[in-house]
């Protein structure tokens, strides 16, 4: 009998420990402070990549987050088009941004942070831009392909160079 007590005991134990967390999921949705996004799915199109983006030596493919997300979040692939020139692509800015990430999809990318010096970064690495943090590029490969990723998704950004 006192078997089958502590059995009863530990299914019954196991029984509050998987509600538990079903609780608190639902607490938490309740206090989110954004809205709920839309299923996405975005299938590659080369016709997808345009020339209307912030940089005029690069092509955008938007990867729809931002209408998933209701502007929320924004994410595109960036890829630059033209060789890298300096008088063009070397002009200190900032991003006024709560979060951007980077993450190198292929070829490498040479930047300068303030505070943080000159990084170069190649494909699989990723950098943390701090919101409001002044930088500019330096040199990128020819065939550099960039995944960033920005809250809000319509940000300013600020030219401090002519």
């Amino acid at each position: 009998m006192a078997g089958a007590k502590l059995k009863a005991r530990a299914r019954a134990a196991a029984r509050k420990v998987v509600a538990r967390p079903r609780r608190k999921m639902a607490q938490h949705a309740a206090r989110r402070p954004w809205p709920l996004h839309k299923f996405l799915v975005k299938k590659f199109r080369e016709a997808d990549f345009r020339g209307d983006g912030l940089r005029s030596y690069a092509h955008y493919r938007d990867l729809g987050v931002k209408d998933a997300t209701r502007g929320m979040v924004v994410a595109h692939v960036i890829r630059f088009t033209e060789p890298c020139d300096p008088k063009v692509v070397s002009k200190e800015h900032y991003h006024d941004t709560d979060f951007q990430m980077i993450y190198v999809l292929k070829g490498s990318i040479t930047s300068w942070f303030e505070g943080r010096g000159a990084h170069t970064m190649t494909a699989g690495d990723c950098w943390l831009q701090p919101q409001r943090i002044r930088h500019k590029v330096l040199d990128y490969s020819d065939d550099c392909e960039l995944l960033e990723i920005v809250m809000p998704a319509d940000f300013a950004t600020v030219e401090l160079e002519k």
